[in-house]
């Protein structure tokens, strides 16, 4: 176990009224391990992966860091909008994190360049980023979390705003690269095909307030492809986590005045 989320609720208060974002969230991570988080809109996914990031403070509950205290915990977040500096060149973005902990240039300049040939993008190590496409200045903001040695990924849907080939193409280079890294992941996303194509286990959210209402394993072998979305396990489990989605979604509906 790496991470462990212990009894996690968020409210926000607005004027005299608070609102619940997420209610008694308890969940851990093995480490190396890929932990997709789904439910529907507004459900509050987002808030527990900036909690988990420590952007913003549980109302109750308490985030464990296992071996290491919360300041000694790195992390390194994704977010869907690319988030790479327009300023900088390609390859000082991939090394903005390393040359804020001053490491040498030299070796920062190196480390990134390796994560540029793992996204493919070594050849434009040198360009602006206004010069590259959408989906290449994700690839930019991917290489940079993993280049850091975060001690955990999260990653908050980075490919919801790209089209469908795209969005497989860099699911695929993602998975390669977790995959040689060892590292653990966080990935929230909206789509289910999208959780059960890259993770180990898929958490399914309430409505808000966002409880989890479902822990589900994905024993699909790897490597995964496309075709594996045919497979009849993967359609059962797609079949189990939409069906719990809608019903809660129609839950929620019927609740209101």
């Amino acid at each position: 176990m790496i991470l462990e989320c212990r009894n996690i609720s968020k409210f926000f208060t607005q004027g005299e009224h608070d609102t619940r974002a997420l209610e008694d969230i308890s969940f851990s991570t093995a480490e190396g391990e890929f932990l997709c988080i789904v439910g529907p809109s507004g459900c509050g996914k987002s808030t527990l992966l900036k909690i988990v990031a420590g952007l913003l403070e549980p109302t109750a509950g308490e985030v464990i860091y296992t071996g290491k205290s919360p300041a000694g915990f790195r992390n390194a977040m994704v977010f869907q909008e690319h988030s790479v500096f327009p300023w900088m060149n390609v390859i000082d973005n991939v090394a903005f994190g390393l040359e804020m902990r001053n490491i040498p240039r030299e070796e920062r300049y190196a480390r990134s360049l390796d994560f540029l040939k793992r996204v493919g993008l070594a050849q434009h190590a040198y360009r602006n980023p206004h010069e590259l496409s959408v989906g290449m200045r994700q690839r930019i903001a991917i290489a940079r979390a993993f280049v850091s040695d975060p001690d955990i990924l999260l990653m908050d849907e980075p490919f919801g705003a790209l089209d469908a080939q795209m969005r497989f193409m860099l699911q695929t280079e993602l998975l390669r690269i977790w995959n040689d890294s060892g590292k653990t992941v966080i990935f929230v996303t909206h789509d289910i095909e999208e959780a059960l194509l890259l993770g180990d286990r898929v958490l399914v959210l309430t409505s808000v307030p966002g409880r989890i209402m479902a822990d589900i394993p994905v024993r699909i072998g790897r490597p995964r492809t496309l075709q594996a979305e045919g497979m009849p396990e993967f359609v059962e489990l797609r079949t189990k986590v939409w069906n719990l989605i809608r019903d809660e979604v129609e839950r929620s509906m019927a609740e209101v005045p």
